[in-house]
């Protein structure tokens, strides 16, 4: 069953890749540069330096900082000392890290230099006792993490690490209330691993070098460059997304996948350096987290000319649960461009109706999925995860539909949905319609309130450079592609629409100043 029977945990990750290929390079990162066998060993002696300060197997390690070479040695370390990695959102506010750490409990926590006086403030706000460790990730020389690692046996613990063992605690987002910290297992890693395996569409090999730019504190960020180090692939990393410091990078360090989320796409076509840029060392695009704007993924696959790969999954599915392939990236496919794919292998999904009954082929509905890689659960919340798992199937809280050839359409977040009238308007419907018109450059639907129809639809919208404000043109063109009752009645130019760290529009905060009064049912 297993593509690589020696890797069974996280830490495995490590001691296969070095015992296969030990000069391989493992992790680039500015000027470092790691192999793979020093890749093991420094892992090693952050397991052992774990264990040193009585971490015990089980308990909660943080890291609260932003991409490294170091923070993927944490992972890999506290993996090997059978501890549970959890990342920060280093987006939060105080009080909301506080929330956090108090859910998790954790016993000791990594911190990068310009975020430790944050983390002082929130241990002394929350009263928490967990040991913390300084990380300057740049110049070996002169990182404290390395210098403590140096300081421990660079002999495996060899410690015992089950499939139920949890290697990961990651928050959610949060977007339409408190994080909820979603627990994922070694075997949950595992399997999702074995799903890509199984996949055809997934090429990736130890020839390849996937760049590392998504936020490491989002399943989009490990999973990807998880899959990408199972197969063997070198590991190039960027601090944090910055559209110009991405372009250079491709450019220095020529790799073969780029991982994104569709905001990160819009934001590097946004700046005029993309031009000049040589993009002939990517073969793919893998993007997730969002959806994504026919206007966007027309212009990318004309601009990059790779193969282009979405996958659609969510923190608790543990990784992807649908693709849209490269070959159904078809450009004279508008409609197509729009799906999120079919499933991977082992993987089950059904369209549900309120009442849980299944839904017939183009009926919309909500996405219930069935994975081997599910979550075992939110921590200390038993309750929240009953209300969204039942009888194996997990319920995605999408709105979506499944057509006659088995393509999947996600049409809204059914938090997010619009009901004007009676009638239900999907927001990316509204959002792919604007998304063509040559003045936009991203664009988000929000409902508003309104006295007679309930709801009334809002665009949102940045502008493309060169462009004016023009309310009364766009409102035209939706009234002539789309039916009267999906048309925005008025529009809000903003510099840049507010999201969340996988790129996701946060619509609560666009809609917040104007339901403040109102009670909105949806």
């Amino acid at each position: 069953m297993w593509p690589y029977p020696e890797v069974r945990s996280v830490g495995d990750f490590a001691r296969f890749n070095a015992g296969r290929n030990p000069e391989k390079p493992a992790l680039l990162f500015g000027d470092n540069v790691t192999t793979m066998a020093e890749l093991d060993i420094l892992s090693n002696q952050c397991a052992n330096g774990l264990v040193a300060a009585g971490v015990q197997p089980g308990e909660r390690v943080a890291f609260y900082g932003s991409n490294s070479d170091d923070f993927l040695i944490a992972l890999l370390g506290t993996a090997k000392a059978s501890a549970c990695l959890m990342p920060l959102n280093w987006r939060l506010s105080e009080p909301e890290l506080v929330e956090v750490l108090r859910d998790a409990a954790p016993v000791f926590a990594m911190v990068t230099s310009e975020l430790k006086d944050t983390l002082m403030q929130v241990q002394a706000l929350g009263d928490f006792d967990f040991a913390v460790q300084e990380v300057t990730p740049g110049d070996p020389a002169a990182d404290p993490l390395r210098h403590w690692l140096a300081s421990f046996s660079d002999s495996d613990p060899c410690l015992p690490c089950g499939l139920d063992d949890i290697a990961w605690l990651l928050y959610t987002s949060g977007t339409s209330g408190v994080p909820k910290g979603v627990q994922l297992t070694h075997g949950g890693v595992m399997m999702m691993r074995l799903c890509e395996h199984l996949e055809p569409a997934y090429t990736w090999s130890a020839d390849d070098t996937y760049m590392f730019a998504t936020p490491n504190f989002h399943l989009l960020g490990i999973g990807l460059t998880l899959q990408a180090f199972y197969n063997g692939a070198t590991i190039a990393i960027i601090a944090g997304f910055e559209p110009n410091l991405l372009l250079q990078e491709i450019e220095r360090k020529r790799p073969t996948i780029l991982g994104v989320a569709p905001v990160m796409i819009q934001m590097m076509l946004a700046v005029p350096q993309y031009k000049s840029i040589d993009f002939s060392s990517i073969r793919e695009v893998v993007y997730a987290g969002s959806a994504i704007s026919i206007g966007l993924i027309k212009q990318a696959i004309e601009v990059m000319s790779c193969r282009f790969m979405q996958f659609y999954g969510s923190t608790e599915s543990g990784g992807a649960i649908t693709l849209l392939r490269p070959e159904e990236h078809d450009l004279d496919s508008e409609q197509r461009l729009t799906s999120c794919g079919k499933p991977l292998p082992l993987i089950e999904i059904k369209v549900m109706d309120p009442n849980g009954s299944e839904l017939p082929q183009g009926t919309a509905g909500e996405m219930w999925v069935r994975t081997p890689s599910i979550t075992i659960g939110y921590r200390g919340l038993p309750d929240a995860w009953s209300e969204v798992f039942e009888n194996g199937w997990f319920k995605t809280g999408d709105v979506a539909y499944v057509d006659s050839q088995g393509f999947f359409y996600i049409v809204d977040r059914i938090k997010d949905m619009i009901i004007t009238g009676g009638e239900n308007v999907y927001c990316s419907e509204v959002e792919n319609c604007l998304s063509l018109h040559p003045a936009v450059q991203n664009v988000a639907v929000i409902g508003v309130p309104n006295e007679r129809w309930g709801e009334e639809v809002k665009a949102c919208i940045v502008l493309n450079s060169g462009f004016a404000e023009n309310e009364a043109e766009l409102l035209t063109y939706a009234k002539e592609n789309l039916a009267g009752y999906k048309c925005p009645k008025s529009v809000d130019y903003v510099m840049a629409l507010p999201v969340g760290g996988t790129g996701k529009v946060l619509k609560k905060e666009l809609r917040a100043p104007y339901w403040e009064g109102h009670s909105r049912k949806v």
